[in-house]
């Protein structure tokens, strides 16, 4: 699975999913970096169940109660399984935000009484940035682009190679089981923009941190999705 010119969606099960039980102690900005990510992944998995024809409530047995030989039955199952599980951890997500808002605001309130001021709340809150807003922490690299065809989606995106990839996607070092996941974002996110995190090594002894858009896309004139070969680290 390190070659990722032809990425396959592997059908057996998924790693085990990542629970929010922490995500009460996230900052905002982490919080919102965890719900995108979230999003990402639920609309990459409704591409899979696209690409088979079928949504969360098709019916995967024959007439006769056998499992259907016309689509990928266990890949499907697992599929459907792994968004139930995200959707209810998005809406748990959804409602730590809210409370998180609701406390700032409050916060905000109360100051603004202790100080005595007339402005309205509202207006003090839409200018004040959050409390705990903070440059967005970086994940550590999970992957190092090998080579990259020219003239290829990877190319197009500015990837280079020697670059450390640190997200592709939704995908990071916290779940890409192996480049598995980033197989499975490339092929549920054809011909649409994934966002791409990755370090670049400049004059020494820096290193310069780049945000690219990636589209991956067939018949660019080359092989696979990307145009690239992606090794774990």
């Amino acid at each position: 699975m390190n070659n990722l010119h032809a990425p396959t969606v592997p059908s057996g099960p998924t790693t085990a999913r990542a629970t929010n039980g922490g995500a009460a102690h996230l900052s905002f900005t982490e919080l919102q970096r965890k719900k995108e990510n979230m999003e990402s992944e639920l609309k990459a998995l409704s591409s899979v169940l696209d690409s088979h024809g079928v949504d969360m409530n098709t019916n995967l047995l024959t007439a006769d109660g056998f499992p259907r030989s016309d689509i990928d039955v266990a890949q499907i199952r697992t599929t459907r399984a792994r968004i139930i599980h995200l959707r209810n951890d998005y809406k748990d997500l959804m409602s730590k935000i809210e409370k998180h808002l609701h406390e700032h605001f409050a916060s905000l309130a109360e100051h603004l009484n202790d100080d005595d001021t007339t402005a309205p709340v509202a207006a003090a809150a839409s200018e004040a940035p959050l409390r705990d807003y903070i440059p967005e922490a970086l994940d550590e690299p999970f992957a190092k682009v090998n080579t990259v065809a020219d003239n290829s989606p990877a190319a197009t995106a500015g990837l280079q190679a020697g670059d450390l990839v640190r997200n592709f996607g939704w995908v990071n070092i916290s779940n890409h089981d192996g480049l598995k996941k980033v197989a499975e974002c490339v092929q549920g996110n054809e011909d649409r923009n994934v966002l791409v995190k990755v370090s670049r090594m400049s004059a020494a002894p820096s290193q310069r941190e780049l945000q690219l858009t990636l589209v991956p896309r067939r018949n660019w004139g080359g092989r696979g999705l990307l145009g690239c070969h992606i090794l774990p680290l």
